[in-house]
């Protein structure tokens, strides 16, 4: 059940989309639940200027078979999907009409656990990728900056449990993102982002 109405948050060079309450309260706990039990979870090495760094949160990546992804050094080969994450999946295609076939998944345990500033514009997603990204758990904000339009505010998004934000458009080309670390006592996050992998 959808409590609310999308909202098109209006940015140059970019489309996103924001589904607040896309699952509900109850259905975004026994998912979160189900997800932390259910999921294979890893903390991978990148490497960031030559240097080997554990990445500052878990992850997995799940999809169709053959789907990998390769960024800052690591490649992920795809587990097969889970019955939560099918679920999950046919929600977003029924109302949004965009197809996905694998999912990155993060666990952010706590505060200090986030993700820098980046761009998911990888060779193997294509031009102009959608990105659809769901949250279960602690809300955290996501900021966008725009690469090169230094006039440009920075957008802050709480993104509450149980929200979608479609990331659409030349988003990936013309804005980095990130979810920065903080000092404060939080909850866990999961995050979600179902992609294609052409």
């Amino acid at each position: 059940m959808i409590f609310k109405e999308p909202i098109d948050i209006k940015i140059p060079d970019g489309k996103l989309t924001f589904h607040e309450g896309f699952f509900d309260l109850k259905e975004s706990q026994v998912l979160q639940s189900r997800l932390i039990e259910t999921i294979e979870w890893s903390q991978d090495e990148v490497i960031v200027y030559g240097k080997k760094h554990k990445i500052p949160r878990l992850n997995a990546w799940y999809g169709e078979e053959g789907k990998a992804m390769t960024y800052s050094g690591l490649t992920l080969e795809p587990k097969p999907w889970t019955e939560e994450l099918i679920q999950i999946k046919q929600r977003i295609e029924k109302t949004t009409g965009y197809t996905f076939n694998s999912c990155l998944l993060n666990y952010y345990r706590d505060g200090k656990d986030g993700m820098g500033w980046h761009q998911d514009n990888e060779k193997e997603l294509g031009k102009n990728p959608v990105i659809a990204s769901i949250t279960f758990g602690e809300t955290r904000p996501f900021q966008l900056k725009h690469i090169s339009n230094k006039e440009l505010k920075k957008i802050d998004i709480p993104l509450t449990s149980g929200s979608l934000l479609i990331m659409a458009g030349e988003t990936q080309h013309y804005w980095k993102h990130q979810i920065p670390k903080t000092t404060r006592t939080l909850n866990p996050r999961l995050n979600l982002t179902f992609r294609k992998i052409i």
